[in-house]
């Protein structure tokens, strides 16, 4: 198995909304927040190479909204899907499947694209798109609070395409799926997320995307407004985290800017970052 840190942009999110309850005097100091209160963000997906297998975890924004919608969100930097596959070797047509953690437009946007007669279709026209029933629901029949992030054109060509595939829902954490590695299933951010977990050359890794958005998100409290039920986040990451912290779980980063892998360890009633780490060192 091989693993690839894939950079498909950055944007930039009111500081405010990613931490909450909590202060900016606390959490300025470790997310950096520009002059409007912005801070900057990554949209960082994971590709997999296992076998004849090539599974892309995620796949950012995409690039086929209008130009008011993107100018909300501040993209900066020369980073795309397609670069960034190049950069390792890999074209958009190699990718044999796709996890969709979840169907927030910044990540799943690059699913779909428009083609040459402004119609749209799938990014990966040879992978299986694979999401959950619970979160399919959830996502094609929105609620109000989280309607803006569930874009039509992002989600319904998948289904009409016929490639999609659902992975069976499970408990806090499903050992087997039909993906062939394991899968934590969380609901405080939106229903049915799916986080996937590796054993690769000794370690745990797991994409913990928007549970542990950033480093700076590791204590307990700092969760983000977009959450629909905070209160379940902080069950969830309190549960994550001691599990994190007792067989040392590498957290690949979906959102950090500064961090693509970092571990956690306990302090006091908390936790705290504990060490960084670079793609390239690891994989």
């Amino acid at each position: 198995m091989n693993l690839f840190s894939i950079e498909t942009g950055y944007f930039k999110l009111d500081g405010g909304a990613m931490f909450g309850v909590v202060p900016k005097s606390l959490w300025k100091q470790k997310a950096h927040p520009d002059a409007n209160n912005m801070v900057p963000l990554c949209m960082r997906s994971l590709l997999i190479e296992d076998g004849h297998r090539l599974t892309l975890v995620d796949c950012g924004i995409g690039n086929k909204q209008s130009e008011k919608f993107f100018s909300r969100y501040f993209l900066f930097g020369e980073a795309t899907l397609d670069r960034s596959l190049a950069q390792h070797g890999f074209h958009r047509d190699d990718i044999t499947d796709v996890i969709l953690t979840h169907l927030h437009f910044d990540h799943c946007g690059g699913a779909v694209k428009t083609n040459e007669k402004g119609l749209y279709e799938l990014t990966f026209k040879n992978a299986i798109f694979w999401s959950n029933e619970k979160h399919w629901k959830w996502a094609t029949e929105p609620n109000p609070r989280e309607k803006a992030s569930f874009l039509t054109e992002n989600i319904l060509p998948i289904s009409e395409s016929g490639q999609l595939q659902f992975v069976p829902p499970g408990d806090f954490y499903a050992e087997e799926t039909p993906i062939g590695f394991g899968m934590y299933f969380v609901h405080g951010h939106t229903e049915a997320q799916m986080l996937p977990c590796l054993q690769y050359k000794g370690h745990k890794i797991v994409f913990v995307c928007d549970l542990i958005p950033t480093h700076a998100h590791i204590p307990l409290a700092y969760i983000p407004s977009y959450d629909t039920r905070p209160l379940l986040s902080l069950t969830e990451k309190e549960r994550f985290l001691s599990q994190a912290c007792e067989e040392n779980i590498l957290m690949f980063s979906a959102h950090d800017a500064q961090y693509e892998l970092y571990t956690a360890e306990r302090f006091k009633n908390n936790f705290r970052l504990k060490n960084t780490y670079s793609a390239n060192d690891l994989f």
